[in-house]
């Protein structure tokens, strides 16, 4: 547990500077926010990876709750009460403050991020029935890497669009194609690097199945919502592989 202490300690200082750091470009640069929450994205993303091999932990259920927990009470010291008398967090708000989710930015970040916790809880479970819990990294690619890079993308080369909704509102919010072949393409990508950990059928069924559920999920969540839907969609794509493959294989082999 100390190990995983440290872990945290270092992921929640790296968020708050560098959400700081963006924040300046943002206020200071007009940097878009669309662009630098997506920075935040791939490095709440890739530094934990980073963390956990230099100082390594056992990851459980303890840890997990635990970690959403700190995420969750890390994102409040942006509420309205403390960065009205924070220059400091105001910039760090600055990072992800969408103008086109206000008022609702730290509502939909903060029930987004409990949400996928405990979605990735009950995945992660279901898995282990099947000895297969290391799976739920074709998942945590997609979300990283797909669903981090379809915005940006979305926002430069998308010419495709179409409307979707999110919570608590009326107001339909702008997706586009391009954004979701991102989804698609990190699906495909991602159970290449996973090969190893299945069997060639398993292999197949997956291509078939896991890119496109994904892709669908992200498509249709809501708005700033997406997390917990492509983490149920991943697992519950990953899960129905699994049976598939054994009852196909059963049949015919």
């Amino acid at each position: 547990m100390d190990n995983y202490w440290i872990n945290e300690l270092i992921r929640t200082a790296a968020l708050l500077v560098s959400a700081y750091a963006l924040g300046r470009l943002v206020i200071n640069r007009g940097v878009k926010v669309n662009y630098t929450r997506k920075i935040l994205h791939f490095i709440l993303f890739f530094l934990p990876i980073y963390l956990a091999s230099v100082i390594p932990f056992q990851p459980s259920l303890q840890t997990t709750l635990l970690s959403g927990v700190i995420f969750t009470a890390t994102i409040l010291t942006m509420a309205k009460p403390i960065r009205s008398r924070s220059t400091m967090m105001a910039t760090v708000f600055a990072a992800i403050d969408r103008p086109e989710d206000r008022p609702y930015t730290l509502l939909w970040v903060t029930t987004q991020a409990l949400a996928t916790y405990l979605v990735l809880i009950a995945m992660l479970q279901w898995l282990a029935s099947y000895d297969k819990t290391v799976l739920i990294y074709i998942t945590v690619l997609v979300a990283g890497i797909g669903d981090g890079l379809a915005e940006p993308v979305g926002v430069r080369f998308g010419k495709r669009h179409y409307k979707t909704r999110a919570l608590f509102t009326n107001r339909s919010y702008t997706r586009s194609i391009e954004g979701s072949l991102c989804v698609l393409l990190s699906g495909v990508l991602a159970i290449f690097l996973l090969q190893e950990h299945l069997t060639q059928l398993q292999m197949i069924v997956a291509l078939l199945i896991i890119p496109m559920v994904m892709t669908l999920a992200e498509a249709l969540s809501p708005h700033t919502w997406d997390g917990p839907f492509l983490y149920l969609a991943g697992g519950a794509s990953t899960v129905a592989v699994l049976e598939l493959s054994a009852l196909v294989g059963g049949v015919y082999w």
